[in-house]
């Protein structure tokens, strides 16, 4: 399924009842719950069925209740959903220029989101159980750009798509670290540079579409600004860096599952095409690296978030209890 790149989130195409209506959804590993109704608003058709339950889900930057209704849910011509829980929400705050959310996140995080539910299946979930797809797991390649609203994403329902990515996939199990183990929670640790500065010790964390930066616990942010020498901007809340403390960047190395993945000095700075959209100044540098807001050590340390996740190939295994991660053609990319 071919899908878009927001500038700061990554969106597709959802279709809901028969005859479908088109939703804009943001797609998110970190939730698990697919709803409608902060735009467009729910369209009831033959297939539509209210369950009687309300739905209340909250998120870092915002949250959304409603009612419950099972619906046909159609991903692509050959991925349709029967029955497919969805939330319609009477109320959303913090999602402008979406419709909903598309939750493929793992179905942990529905419990105690749905009255009188004990937990959702996902709409990956439900592929599987219908036997759409022959493996409950979900391939994700995005890819950074320079400009907004460009189709160059791809996700695969049930498998990879292996001419997305470049050498091998890489697996490692998910952490069982709380509360990192509730979401697509995965280990790394992180350096600065050829001499290996230390950043992030290994920790547990979290690999999230949903969230735009990456996030890193407070020491390891303050470790990585006197590393680079980057200035807090307050108008963006960004670090800031000059041209020249850019053209001395290094990479960051992140070392997962005993494979370390170079994170380059482009992929570290904000599209400087993009700058508005952050509300910043044209031509300024901004780091995409940014405060967790908690200490290390709180069992979630980081977030990988899209501008990570546009950097590498990355399969999301719900069947398997794991996560895979491969280079692609844009790792080194200059795009930024």
């Amino acid at each position: 399924i071919d899908v878009t790149d927001s500038g700061v989130t990554y969106t597709m195409q959802v279709g809901v009842g028969n005859p479908a209506t088109q939703y804009t959804l943001l797609i998110d590993t970190g939730n698990s719950n697919t709803w409608i109704g902060a735009g467009l608003p729910y369209k009831p058709t033959s297939s539509s069925h209210s369950t009687g339950n309300t739905i209340n889900v909250s998120y870092g930057s915002g949250s959304m209740s409603g009612k419950e209704y099972t619906d046909t849910v159609t991903l692509g011509s050959s991925l349709v959903i029967q029955n497919q829980s969805i939330g319609v929400a009477s109320s959303a705050q913090g999602f402008e220029d979406v419709d909903g959310i598309l939750g493929v996140g793992p179905v942990d995080l529905t419990e105690g989101t749905v009255s009188n539910t004990t937990d959702v299946p996902t709409v990956t979930d439900n592929l599987y159980a219908q036997g759409t797809i022959s493996s409950n797991l979900l391939g994700i390649s995005y890819e950074p750009s320079s400009t907004a609203n460009v189709p160059n994403g791809e996700l695969t329902f049930g498998g990879t798509d292996s001419t997305k990515y470049t050498g091998t996939l890489s697996t490692v199990p998910l952490t069982t670290t709380s509360p990192a183990s509730l979401y697509w929670g995965i280990n790394q640790s992180v350096t600065y540079g050829t001499s290996g500065s230390a950043i992030l010790s290994t920790t547990a964390g979290i690999v999230d579409t949903g969230t735009t930066l990456l996030l890193l616990a407070t020491e390891a942010f303050q470790a990585y600004q006197k590393a680079t020498g980057a200035v807090l901007d307050s108008t963006t809340g960004l670090l800031t860096i000059t041209a020249q403390q850019y053209a001395n960047l290094q990479s960051l190395y992140f070392n997962i599952g005993g494979v370390t993945y170079d994170f380059t000095p482009n992929a570290q700075i904000w599209p400087r095409g993009l700058n508005s959209i952050l509300g910043g100044a044209e031509g300024q540098i901004y780091l995409i690296v940014s405060d967790l807001g908690s200490s290390f050590g709180s069992g979630l340390d980081f977030i990988n978030g899209f501008g990570w996740i546009q950097r590498f190939y990355t399969v999301f295994d719900t069947g398997n209890k794991q996560f895979s991660l491969a280079t692609t053609a844009y790792t080194d990319a200059d795009t930024n």
